[in-house]
């Protein structure tokens, strides 16, 4: 209970920045969790331009995106282009902007249904509102997004429990919501913010694919990769308790950061999502069920070359009683943490700015009830390796779930997953993905199953 009490008083943080002056952090939730990776694997987006003629017409510049933008980053969707489409003015401090994600997915060999192929849309529109700027309301802001989704049971067709395509979750499938409503106050520029409302926490908590936006903007890491399976976007250990891209949360978040290279995150959200509903279209329920979590991270330029690395550590408590395959438990909780770091620059003499880099990510759970108990997960992301294509990148990436023996006969899931997201024309990207699962969780009859996803990602 005080643990609770804690995280209801103080809750969430934001980007942080590197080398600057304090910001907004990211985060998701995975195959439940796109919602609004806003960009998460956004990191640049095009300057204002001087006035509405220019400010209407210039391309849209974005570097490489998350597999799914709309579970990393809150804050607006897409780009802003439709906004500045309808008339609006960067000065005003309205924003209207979005993302569209598409993809078809073939299970090419192997699991519950070999030869099966499926096909998924997720549109999310946004709209942001600088009080400060608008109205002179110092430190506030608002945001607001919503979701239309249509899909189909893209991983069950695979046999995965963990998901290798985080753009789909439970059912149902095709679902119209309000992904985000949320007020923020900044109470001390730069260091102590709170957010209220209806917000998805994984863009504040474990999340991995945060770009690491620095003073020389040369030096930026985009999204650290652009895997598309669901623990990329939230740690599996937590999945069937955090809350995310599609269900998001009802609560407080607050951030605070006192320096430049290190944060604290905390939070406290509605957490009937444990007991199954989906929050993404219920309305909220305060009735026992709470999802109490914090975080706190490090930022740093590691030797010569000032490689930019990061560090994120959590601990999460969910409270409230549920049943689940003849188990009651009361409450659960457990920890994670992630990390990425830049391991070399300069690679490809063509691009300048090319670049690969790491991540890892670590979570474990006393839960007797949800899917997984542990997770490991690991990859690599190299960005502008090929020719003088500045804005491509490709990585590969390793998720092992340890499953929960009191629901799945299988004791492990593994994922091995690589892709090549290609940049096409001003914000839109096509990524070809292929996925092996050696061992499917969903049952020890499965055989091994090997997928491809091809993803088309629209900013605006």
């Amino acid at each position: 209970m005080a643990f609770g009490a804690m995280f209801a008083m103080l809750g969430r943080m934001g980007r942080h920045r590197l080398g600057s002056g304090g910001g907004r952090r990211s985060g998701r939730l995975g195959i439940l969790g796109v919602a609004l990776c806003a960009l998460a694997g956004e990191a640049s987006r095009a300057q204002p331009a001087p006035d509405a003629t220019t400010q209407a017409s210039r391309p849209e510049r974005v570097a490489a995106v998350s597999g799914n933008p709309a579970a990393t980053d809150f804050g607006i969707t897409g780009t802003g282009w439709l906004g500045r489409q309808l008339g609006l003015k960067d000065e005003w401090g309205v924003t209207l902007g979005g993302l569209w994600l598409a993809d078809t997915n073939v299970v090419v060999a192997g699991g519950v249904q070999p030869g099966g192929w499926t096909n998924n849309s997720a549109l999310v529109i946004g709209l942001g509102v600088d009080a400060q700027k608008l109205v002179g309301w110092r430190g506030a802001s608002f945001g607001f997004q919503f979701l239309q989704f249509n899909g189909t049971k893209t991983n069950e067709e695979a046999g995965s429990v963990a998901g290798y395509n985080g753009i789909v979750g439970l059912p149902p499938f095709n679902r119209t919501e309000i992904l985000e409503a949320w007020y923020l106050q900044e109470m001390i520029e730069d260091v102590l913010k709170m957010r209220i409302g209806r917000s998805l926490p994984t863009y504040d908590f474990g999340n991995v694919l945060r770009p690491v936006t620095l003073v020389d903007e040369e030096q930026n890491i985009p999204a650290v990769s652009g895997l598309l399976y669901s623990p990329i976007f939230v740690n599996a250990s937590m999945i069937g308790a955090a809350l995310g891209y599609y269900n998001p949360a009802n609560g407080v978040t607050v951030n605070f950061t006192p320096t430049k290279s290190f944060y604290v995150n905390l939070g406290v959200y509605d957490g009937n999502r444990y007991r199954g509903i989906q929050t993404g279209i219920y309305p909220p329920m305060f009735n026992g069920y709470f999802f109490n979590i914090g975080e706190i991270g490090v930022n740093w330029l590691l030797g010569e070359g000032k490689h930019p690395g990061q560090l994120g550590i959590g601990l999460w408590r969910q409270t409230g009683q549920v049943t689940f395959h003849g188990i009651t438990e009361n409450g659960a909780g457990g920890f994670y943490l992630f990390g990425s770091q830049r391991v070399a620059y300069g690679v490809n003499p063509g691009v300048r700015n090319s670049s690969i880099s790491v991540f890892y990510q670590l979570g474990a759970n006393d839960s007797r009830t949800m899917p997984i108990s542990q997770y490991y997960g690991a990859g690599a992301t190299g960005f502008g390796l090929i020719g003088d294509r500045a804005r491509d990148s490709m990585g590969i990436g390793l998720a092992l779930s340890r499953l929960n023996q009191n629901i799945f006969q299988r004791p492990s899931e593994l994922m091995l997953q690589a892709y090549y997201q290609a940049h096409l024309f001003a914000s839109t990207f096509l990524q070809p993905t292929v996925t092996y699962i050696p061992t499917p969780g969903e049952s020890p009859t499965v055989p091994g199953s090997f997928m491809t996803t091809l993803r088309l990602t629209v900013l605006f």
